[in-house]
């Protein structure tokens, strides 16, 4: 079982700075701005949530389309309540037992609950990244993300989810090589 309170709790801090001016703002994750970036991390923060909840009728029917539109007034108490939810979630040991289906995706979810880790973690980056906030997270939470990355992102069952590597050297940052794995330049 892996904590993702300190991941989310950090998604928060950012969350709850972020300017309205920059929601228009570039992103290191090159496909969305920073307010299509909220729209994704509050749509996977409920979707995650439901699948440690193992509850399929909650599950978000994500198209791909994130857009700073789908915000609306108050979001940021409403994306950081389904990110605190997602911590909450997946802090039940329950959460981390047998399997549940996503889409076309049926896997364990042990394996869900560290993707949604390095959603928190690799996103959080790419926004602390566009809005020039720092981004600090504990050792043991990086450690977890990067031993997720580094294997399951090269064989991901769905291609295209991550860009092409960055190579970057062994003693680099951790958090530099977890989001070199998923193609950003640290």
């Amino acid at each position: 079982m892996i904590d993702l309170k300190p991941a989310c709790d950090r998604m928060i801090g950012l969350l709850t700075r972020v300017a309205d001016g920059q929601l228009v703002s570039s992103t290191p994750c090159v496909e969305y701005t920073v307010g299509d970036l909220i729209d994704h991390v509050d749509s996977v923060s409920r979707g995650f949530t439901a699948l440690a909840r193992k509850d399929s009728a909650e599950q978000t029917d994500a198209d791909g389309r994130f857009s700073a539109e789908n915000l609306g007034n108050g979001w940021r108490d409403s994306v950081t309540k389904h990110v605190r939810g997602l911590g909450e979630a997946w802090d039940d040991p329950a959460a981390w037992q047998g399997s549940v289906s996503a889409g076309d995706l049926d896997m364990p979810n042990e394996l869900w609950g560290k993707i949604a880790l390095t959603e928190m973690v690799v996103h959080g980056w790419d926004l602390a990244k566009a809005t020039g906030q720092p981004f600090d997270l504990p050792e043991t939470t990086l450690r977890a993300c990067f031993d997720h990355v580094a294997r399951f992102v090269p064989n991901a069952p769905v291609e295209g989810l991550w860009g092409p590597a960055i190579d970057v050297p062994d003693n680099a940052l951790l958090l530099d090589r977890i989001v070199a794995i998923t193609g950003r330049n640290p």
